[in-house]
């Protein structure tokens, strides 16, 4: 019988949208990051020279897809095909925040479905595996052919929820999409569950909070959402659930994209506490007071780790 190869080391290259949170990632499993250059010529065309040889390793690319949106994808696809040129034993994409998740379907005529085009586009690239957390749509890993790990930053959130000891709480989640994910937070903390409802009128074609379905009166909310863009729904949900009688708002989300004028409308929501992640890097400028930033970085390390020894991801959570 022939040699059986496998993979060689870990590498680990950080792509710029993400550079804090793999330098953490770095940390935490003692590897360094691999150097490369990324270079912007004046026609705006990205360059990617790695420093070292790759050959047969076993490399992961971190890289959220955020703003500048299409820069970060561009940058993303160039490191991957520079590793795959280089000949890199296998290639995963560590994408924590994916963007064109809400492009998942043709819900209208004559409209594209982005996130097949951008998961081709990875594929394309040269990537063998992908890794990223909370998907706005879990039908997304359908789009990919190549094995991913879709992982959530529930068990973090929830933990940190549940230290707190919030007393007479509820959770809300802050539209009906979010009905099954709320359901089980909800159930972790052993607390009663509703729902902001919003309708769009005929004349608006933005979404409004309505009603709220569930009991909220004289309960600290605890409202759930998997990522925050403006803090419009957040504001209004806020707003709808104090009406209906709620005490204390906490707000917990693992996402924050947070573009203008978010913060300013969550300062003036009158939360508690903001709890979320760094799955998205959060400048200085836009950390509020009261908002609490917990890492994704040893949930990526840990899977990373099981990922290039084989072992199960799924027992990290007990499933």
């Amino acid at each position: 019988m022939g040699r059986m190869f496998g993979y060689g080391d870990i590498q680990l290259f950080a792509g710029s949208a993400s550079l804090d949170l793999a330098k953490e990632i770095s940390d935490y499993l003692d590897i360094p990051l691999s150097e490369h250059d990324l270079v912007e010529f004046s026609n705006e065309n990205l360059f990617v020279r790695l420093h070292g040889s790759v050959r047969g390793q076993d490399v992961y690319v971190i890289q959220s897809l955020s703003s500048p949106l299409h820069r970060n994808i561009m940058e993303l696809l160039i490191m991957i095909d520079c590793l795959k040129r280089d000949s890199a034993g296998r290639i995963t994409a560590v994408i924590p925040y994916m963007a064109y998740a809400r492009s998942d379907k043709k819900d209208q005529p004559r409209v594209p479905i982005t996130a097949r085009l951008l998961a081709d586009m990875i594929e394309v690239a040269g990537a063998d595996r992908y890794m990223t957390i909370d998907l706005h749509a879990g039908q997304i890993q359908g789009f990919f052919s190549i094995p991913g790990d879709v992982l959530t930053a529930f068990h973090m959130l929830s933990d940190y929820i549940v230290k707190k000891k919030i007393e007479h709480a509820a959770v809300a989640t802050v539209d009906l999409g979010f009905a099954k994910k709320g359901r089980n937070f909800a159930a972790k903390l052993g607390v009663p569950l509703a729902f902001v409802e919003k309708r769009r009128s005929r004349d608006d074609s933005r979404a409004r909070a309505t009603t709220v379905i569930g009991d909220v009166a004289d309960r600290n909310v605890i409202l759930v959402d998997d990522e925050v863009l403006t803090s419009g729904s957040i504001l209004e949900a806020a707003k709808i659930v104090r009406e209906h009688g709620a005490r204390d708002i906490h707000l917990s989300f693992t996402h924050a994209l947070l573009v203008p004028p978010s913060s300013q409308r969550l300062a003036e929501a009158g939360l508690r506490e903001i709890v979320t992640t760094n799955s998205i890097s959060i400048p200085a400028e836009k950390r509020l007071p009261n908002m609490t930033v917990l890492s994704v970085a040893p949930l990526l390390a840990e899977v990373i780790i099981r990922a290039h020894e084989g072992r199960s991801v799924g027992a990290l959570f007990n499933e």
